[in-house]
């Protein structure tokens, strides 16, 4: 088994990490995960959250609006819906994450009114971008919601 692997992370707008690493963590539809050399190959959705690689370079972190993970045996590329360094997030990022995620729940209400489950989903995509924001030390102005 090798000690490092590729991690490849693409969001529609730029590439915004390539390099080699010995771990990412990632946050998962059904949880946290964290691939390593040698994992599995897998195939998940991402939830928003924060992926974090670790590696000779350093340690990068993105926060991810959702997406997927292709994990394998010698790499993991991510495919983001939305991805910003860490470093580059800011409040005016947070805020306009959230309002997405608020316009989705409400059209999910709207559109399935008398079924919970579409509904919940979006709910919870709002939950985890009011917790990244949190997590991060930005203010998900949680009164709000």
């Amino acid at each position: 088994m090798a000690d490092t692997m590729q991690f490849d992370l693409v969001s529609p707008e730029r590439r915004l990490a390539s390099m080699a690493v010995t771990e990412v963590e990632i946050p998962g539809a059904e949880g946290d995960m964290t691939a390593m050399p040698g994992h599995t190959p897998t195939i998940t959705t991402l939830r928003p959250g924060l992926v974090k690689a670790r590696g000779g370079e350093g340690e990068g972190e993105y926060v991810v609006t959702g997406g997927f993970a292709e994990i394998g045996m010698e790499g993991i590329t991510v495919l983001a819906e939305r991805a910003i360094p860490r470093g580059e997030m800011t409040q005016a990022h947070l805020d306009e994450m959230i309002a997405e995620a608020k316009e989705a729940r409400d059209r999910a209400k709207q559109a399935y009114p008398n079924e919970p489950g579409p509904v919940d989903d979006a709910a919870r995509l709002l939950e985890d971008m009011v917790a990244v924001g949190s997590h991060i030390g930005l203010d998900p102005k949680q009164a709000s919601l």
